[in-house]
């Protein structure tokens, strides 16, 4: 059985989760400083994307998101592990981006994060993308 702390610890990382994909899907990349440590390590690599750190992520995604003129983050099936004040999870996204042709892609893939418990809150150590499927619509 689950203690009253892993309850609210599952349920804060849901929520950085969700913070993520608001702030990408928003387009408020500052945003982000409020999901990942400073010093977290985050790999889009697998995807075509960035090895980078905060700083590094927010300013690709401002350079390459404005390629698409739609795109949204679908996330589930979230496994979450907590130990004290560390946690792994492993979460779906499921990614439908438009091109300004109207061009439409569907990306699947896997969140693996590593956490950390600061004095803000949970926080995003390392993520790193595992590819599931990238599908032209």
């Amino acid at each position: 059985m689950m203690t009253i702390e892993e309850i609210s610890a599952r349920l804060e990382i849901t929520q950085v989760l969700t913070d993520y994909s608001t702030a990408v899907d928003a387009r408020r990349f500052d945003d982000l400083d409020h999901v990942f440590t400073t010093d977290a390590t985050v790999d889009y690599s697998v995807m075509g994307g960035i090895v980078g750190n905060p700083t590094e992520v927010k300013r690709w995604l401002g350079e390459v998101l404005p390629a698409f003129s739609a795109y949204c983050h679908f996330l589930g099936n979230h496994d979450i592990a907590v130990d004290g004040d560390s946690a792994t999870s492993r979460t779906l996204c499921l990614n439908p981006m438009q091109t300004p042709d109207s061009s439409t892609f569907l990306l699947g893939l896997w969140y693996r994060d590593t956490w950390s418990h600061t004095a803000d809150g949970w926080r995003i150590a390392t993520r790193v993308l595992e590819k599931c499927f990238d599908k032209q619509l």
